[in-house]
């Protein structure tokens, strides 16, 4: 979908169009490091379609300075930085590039060096990322843009939501979206106190967190209303076990969160119009599949007569997508005759353990450290099933690309995975087929358990191809997530009395 052609004439001249700024610190092509990147470039898109005048700020990261197109300066900053507008290459989105080369030039990801070590600063990049985004809510650009909502995006942008809400006068109304409770964005106090933050700011009652500043807090703090990417999830929050020390104050602003399943970009996770495969295929027509199988097996030197099913992970190697459960239930899963190949990057002991388990296994177990994008793609279309658990998970986008190209999920019933997945076997399905195979402890044995399963299931060729139907078959365009999301603005507009402030936000504090 290319928004620069977009027809937005149907809506009428009486249909007034929401002016909506998104705040986020990755954005698929110019920035990525995981599911925050997808989900940021595919949900303005999505709410385009439906007639928001949305427009992103990105840090000017190198990678979104190069990938950017159309780049125009609109002003320079007191502080130091400059603002320029853009457009995404892909879909023509328009972007504000927040290019300060102090804070954002830099070799390595947008959160870590080349070594994966977190920048020393990243509380001062992101107290100035979300100060001039609070400055571009509050004046306008100088073209005359300007939002009437700003939607704020993980803890990078926590402090965006707080410098609205500090001002005194009217303001533009805030939403924060809770994508990872786990990443918080946590500081020494001392370094939110050399930044001449305003002091509410540094109490319990602002985003002091045990003894820390917390980014996420202040977001969770002062927004307007609160979104989650799945509704299991949403409700997970407000607990003990789920709820990251944030709990309390999740719960007491309960009927303010709201959880939202994330989408998926269905024309690149297209198996009809995939590029990276061999043959495109769809439900009706699986003979790209087993083309796609087959190419995989000769690519990773897996035996090309194995009759077990092919299992696949592509996911983080971390103890949050149990990783670690993975590594002690892989001999059970080889023992079964299953083939399995394993793709991503996290924990370094947990990557040589499965580069050690690989050896003098080659016909049968394959490991790619790292992410390739293409490489994703035609390991979806390999598999027959995708082993997606976790500890906990907020949505799942891995599971949805699975399911897309008929590779059923291999789960934990937990967060957007309870939410996305239905058992084969469940008798409470409401009548809707399963999808998948769930289970519910963290256990290797509950995981050996779930594949055998999935592997007796894999002999019935009848069944198996009934539930790669349904699979295939389930909607996780963004449409209908987008349509949630702009209920929710409209509700927030209609009901706040905040027209904009012409004075500057918090801009000079970050310095």
């Amino acid at each position: 979908m290319d928004v620069r052609n977009m027809d937005v004439t149907s809506y009428g001249p009486s249909v007034h169009r929401l002016r909506v700024l998104f705040a986020t610190s990755e954005l698929f092509p110019l920035a990525k490091t995981g599911g925050l990147g997808d989900v940021c470039a595919a949900l303005p898109v999505a709410l385009a379609a439906l007639g928001v005048d949305i427009r992103a700020i990105l840090p000017g990261y190198v990678s979104a300075l190069d990938t950017a197109r159309g780049k125009r300066t609109l002003s320079r900053l007191p502080s130091g930085g400059t603002l320029l507008l853009a457009r995404t290459p892909d879909t023509g989105l328009p972007v504000y590039l927040l290019d300060w080369p102090e804070l954002f030039r830099r070799p390595g990801g947008p959160y870590q060096d080349q070594d994966k070590r977190d920048w020393p600063d990243n509380l001062r990049r992101f107290a100035a990322f979300s100060a001039a985004a609070a400055a571009l809510a509050e004046q306008g650009d100088t073209a005359g843009w300007r939002p009437e909502l700003v939607h704020a995006n993980d803890w990078h942008t926590g402090l965006l939501p707080a410098f609205l809400a500090l001002r005194h006068g009217p303001r533009s109304p805030s939403l924060f979206t809770i994508h990872n409770l786990v990443f918080q964005g946590n500081f020494p106090l001392d370094a939110a106190r050399a930044l001449s933050l305003p002091e509410a700011l540094l109490t319990p009652d602002g985003a002091e967190f045990y003894g820390r500043f917390s980014c996420l807090k202040a977001g969770l703090r002062y927004a307007d209303r609160l979104t989650t990417v799945s509704p299991t999830y949403a409700r997970e929050i407000l607990t003990p076990a789920f709820g990251a020390g944030m709990e309390g104050l999740l719960r007491a602003r309960a009927a303010d969160l709201t959880g939202i399943l994330n989408g998926i970009d269905t024309d690149i996770w297209n198996p009809a119009a995939d590029p990276a495969l061999p043959v495109p295929f769809d439900a009706d027509h699986l003979a790209g599949k087993r083309a796609a199988k087959a190419a995989l097996r000769r690519e990773l030197g897996l035996d090309p007569t194995a009759d077990g099913p092919l299992v696949v992970g592509v996911n983080r190697l971390t103890e949050q997508k149990m990783a670690d459960v993975v590594l002690a239930a892989l001999p059970a899963l080889l023992d079964m005759g299953a083939q399995v190949v394993l793709h991503g990057e996290g924990d370094p002991g947990l990557e040589a353990a499965f580069r050690a388990a690989a050896i003098g296994r080659a016909d049968q177990l394959a490991v790619r450290i790292g992410y390739q994008e293409t490489l994703a793609h035609r390991l979806n279309a390999a598999a027959d099933l995708a082993l997606t658990p976790s500890r906990f998970e907020p949505c799942g986008l891995t599971t949805m690309y699975a399911m897309r190209y008929g590779a059923l999920p291999v789960t934990r019933k937990v967060g957007g995975l309870a939410d996305t997945v239905t058992d084969i076997d469940s008798t409470q399905t409401g009548g809707r087929p399963g999808t998948g195979f769930t289970f519910d402890d963290p256990t290797a044995a509950a995981l050996a358990d779930c594949l055998r399963r999935a592997g007796s299931r894999f002999r019935d060729p009848i069944a198996w191809r009934r539930a790669q139907r349904a699979a295939m078959g389930r909607d996780f365009s963004w449409e209908g997530s987008a349509r949630r999301y702009l209920a929710l603005y409209d509700d927030m507009v209609v009901s706040a009395d905040a027209p904009r402030s012409p004075e500057p936000a918090f801009l000079e504090a970050a310095e």
